[in-house]
């Protein structure tokens, strides 16, 4: 943030001075001066505000305070205070154009006293709404934010309030826009359309100007500008007439959009560079490496809603934009830029929204003859019902038009449903709910590259747990090892011709589930996906690149490259979730359709137990068989926690009984016991937390077991006993498992460290020529 706020390199120069050099000796290598001479020339005004991840954990604890809870953070520039908080605000994506939310509408000034007072993630915005009756000195004695602040939003509030009583005219809209108020914002506050807003805007010649963050500290002219927008007179962008392109970043990381995103955008950008094309990109999250100035030819720090986005298309005229690689946030933008005009690079707009809509999308699989699990759209409690009824439970529901599997569920009966459509979503005609016959099978997923004939198949991933757990918290395992060549070659076929009915060209990522034998498609997006880095580094082809090259007319098979599924290599990579239940207090930790984990590791060896220990040891995974020091015996197992639901009893067993033989102890709830006992696997019984002490708890919080495994018996909330095992297992840094795939991955790992397998270190490459025309890695 500083290095980007300021044009200093701040870890370059660090790295140098940790080398011996002193800043005396390190030169500016734009200017030629030392660094010790720097002094940056600020005429403008950054603001950066974290990204919480709350929208996803409802039940969170969302009081801030000296445990860090942000998942990641946005960065905004203007040259007022007021302009750089609305942009930041506007870059969150939390569904808010200005400072307001719609949840505090209609409450009493009491009410948003005792919610400012417990210093939650939304204390800003009710500043915003206690600003209308108390004073900046009252707010500041409250709360001991600083009265400047406190004024700032004031003066905001009181702009919006007067545009909302006096309606738009040229002298207010330009006074919203220099205190950087949004054309949506302003829509509605006037009742108007965003896009009416804006073509009065341009009638009344209303347009922003762009000002440089200057990298060399005024000495000279900076080499490496890049940008940001505000209403004032100088303009300081002057574009080149070379053809160009602008690449849309991913926004803030969080929880379903992470840093893979930023990942496919900067080698977009240097594929992009390579065939000669300059590059644009837009992006406002300073964590990155695309927002490093000297990624792209040109840098805008800018919201990535679509006025912002449209301002700077307005500026640079690019050929075209290509939205593929930032994640949902950028091809949430394909349909306004599409409809202002604007080219849009690679699979088209109309082929885009075939794979997202889900009309159009199931009449595609009906004219291809590819199965997917039955289901259907329902805009009312009555019509969720009706479909769920139909196609019988248990049935996935969820939104249309999300991200990372937001307020998805599996529901297992008409009164669950009904629970969910009243407390998890809100229905209507605009917003359907989708509802799916839960299929328990199988989960395996590809990517590929496309030119629109030629499909790319880099490799085929198999999940460890089964469908009903969201892709981005399995782990994943490549090559896949339980689909027979019959099965591969479906997944191939229908990859293939899936990717050529949707015309894409570039990157594409589609999901199934192989159930009683037969593969069916769970969902298509026509875009990168985050396993879009583990895949490029795991069979060493450069998909990003490739994709670039088809996105600008070039032949996959010109290139050398022909349909169908690569050779796999012969080494096993994992790919393994990374989750933060220590950071969040209150969320519970079992694993569903709706995506937690905050990151991910890759492990690589020989074979799947290999990989998969190295995978687990990375994510922190505290595994209770340990080798034994210099390569000795390992350490003796002692004892797992097992609490199982019914419905799940019949599976442990197998699963439970591994651990017995691998010398495991096991402490069971009385259910679990019994039934493990009448199956002759020993169990010790414990009470229950309803049962009082001693009881399973007692076993965690006294350090008695390694390992915990549970799986979800039905119902919510914090009282249940499955709740308060997860969190106590979290808090203390037992592994918890709540799928029992994992449990049955984690088994293999240990019986292979017991038998005394040995790790070895090797280069990637020299397991196998990864595929590539003409051989080599």
């Amino acid at each position: 943030l500083a290095s980007k706020a300021t044009g200093y390199p701040i870890a370059k120069v660090a790295a140098k001075i940790a080398v011996g050099l002193g800043l005396d000796e390190i030169r500016n290598p734009v200017t030629g001066s030392t660094f010790a001479l720097f002094e940056p020339t600020l005429d403008y005004v950054v603001v950066k505000i974290p990204r919480w991840p709350f929208d996803k954990f409802a039940q969170a604890n969302r009081v801030l305070g000296t445990q860090m809870k942000a998942t990641g953070e946005v960065m905004a520039i203007e040259r007022t205070f007021e302009g750089a908080l609305l942009k930041a605000v506007r870059s969150l994506e939390i569904g808010v154009s200005g400072l307001w939310l719609p949840e505090f509408a209609g409450k009493s000034n009491e009410e948003l006293l005792a919610a400012l007072d417990q210093g939650d993630d939304r204390r800003l915005f009710l500043l915003a709404e206690l600003s209308r009756d108390y004073s900046p000195e009252e707010l500041s004695a409250r709360t001991g934010i600083d009265r400047f602040f406190l004024t700032k939003i004031k003066r905001i509030v009181e702009l919006q309030e007067r545009l909302g009583r006096r309606g738009l005219d040229r002298e207010a809209l330009y006074l919203a826009k220099r205190a950087g108020i949004s054309d949506a914002h302003i829509a509605t506050l006037t009742g108007l359309d965003e896009e009416d807003v804006r073509r009065r805007r341009h009638e009344w010649g209303i347009r922003p100007v762009y000002k440089m963050v200057d990298t060399c500290a005024a000495e000279f002219e900076a080499a490496t500008p890049y940008f940001y927008s505000t209403y004032e007179a100088e303009d300081e962008a002057h574009p080149s007439d070379r053809p160009k392109v602008v690449v849309l970043g991913s926004g803030p990381i969080r929880i379903g959009q992470g840093i893979e995103f930023d990942y496919s955008s900067v080698h977009c950008v240097w594929a992009l560079r390579e065939a000669g094309i300059e590059t644009v990109i837009i992006n406002n999250n300073p964590e990155t490496v695309s927002t490093d100035f000297n990624t792209a030819d040109r840098l805008y720090f800018e919201p990535l809603v679509a006025e912002d986005v449209l301002n700077v298309i307005d500026k640079e005229k690019p050929m075209g934009v290509i939205a593929q690689f930032g994640g949902q946030t950028a091809i949430n933008l394909v349909a306004p830029l599409h409809r202002a005009g604007v080219p849009i690079l690679g699979t088209a707009p109309a082929d885009i929204d075939r794979a997202e809509d889900r009309e159009l999308f199931d009449r595609l699989l009906e004219e291809l003859r590819i199965p997917r699990p039955p289901g259907g759209t329902a805009t009312s409690l009555e019509g969720a019902l009706e479909v769920a009824a139909r196609i019988g439970y248990p049935v996935v529901v969820r939104p249309s038009y999300v991200l990372g599997g937001r307020a998805m569920e599996i529901v297992y009966s008409a009164e669950e449903l009904c629970r969910y459509m009243e407390s998890a979503v809100r229905v209507s005609a605009r917003r359907p709910v989708l509802v799916d016959k839960y299929m328990a099978g199988l989960e395996v997923e590809v990517d590929a590259v496309s030119d629109g004939e030629v499909v790319v198949i880099p490799g085929i991933m198999e999940h460890v747990e089964r469908a009903g757990v969201h892709s981005g918290d399995s782990i994943a395992i490549f090559p896949c090892r339980s689909l027979d060549a019959a099965t591969q070659a479906v997944v191939e076929d229908y990859t293939v011709r899936l990717a050529q009915a949707l015309r894409v060209k570039g990157l594409i990522n589609i999901q199934f589930v192989v159930y009683q034998g037969q593969v069916y498609v769970l969902e298509v997006n026509p875009r990168a996906s985050r396993t879009v880095p583990f895949l490029t580094k795991a069979t060493g082809i450069p998909m990003v690149r490739l994709a670039v090259q088809a996105i600008l007319g070039r032949s996959l098979a010109e290139l050398g490259w022909k349909s169908g599924l690569v050779p796999p290599p012969d080494f096993v990579a994992v790919k393994m979730p990374v989750f933060s239940w220590s950071k969040l207090t209150g969320v519970d930790t079992d694993l569903g359709p709706e995506m937690k984990s905050t990151g991910e590791v890759m492990g690589v060896d020989r074979d799947f137990a290999g990989a998969m220990y190295r995978a687990l040891v990375a994510a922190g995974f505290r595994l209770p068989l340990a080798p034994g020091p210099e390569g000795g015996e390992p350490a003796a197992p002692r004892a797992l926690i097992a609490t199982v639901a019914d419905r799940d009893k019949g599976e442990a067993l197998d699963v439970l009984r591994t651990f017995a033989r691998l010398g495991f102890r096991i402490h069971a709830t009385p259910g679990t016991a019994r039934f493990l006992r009448d199956h002759g696997v020993p169990a010790d019984e414990v009470a229950k937390i309803e049962a009082g002490s001693p009881h399973v708890l007692d076993l965690i919080n006294e350090g008695k077991v390694d390992l915990v495994i549970n799986t979800v018996s039905g119902g919510r909330g914090a009282e249940r006993d499955g709740f308060q095992i997860r969190r106590a297992a979290v808090e203390l840094g037992v592994p918890c498992l709540t799928s029992l795939d994992t449990a049955r991955a984690v088994a293999e790992v240990l019986a292979a460290r017991l038998r005394g397998q040995d790790l070895e270190v090797r280069a990637v490459q020299e397991y196998a020529a990864v595929a590539a025309p003409g051989g080599g890695a």
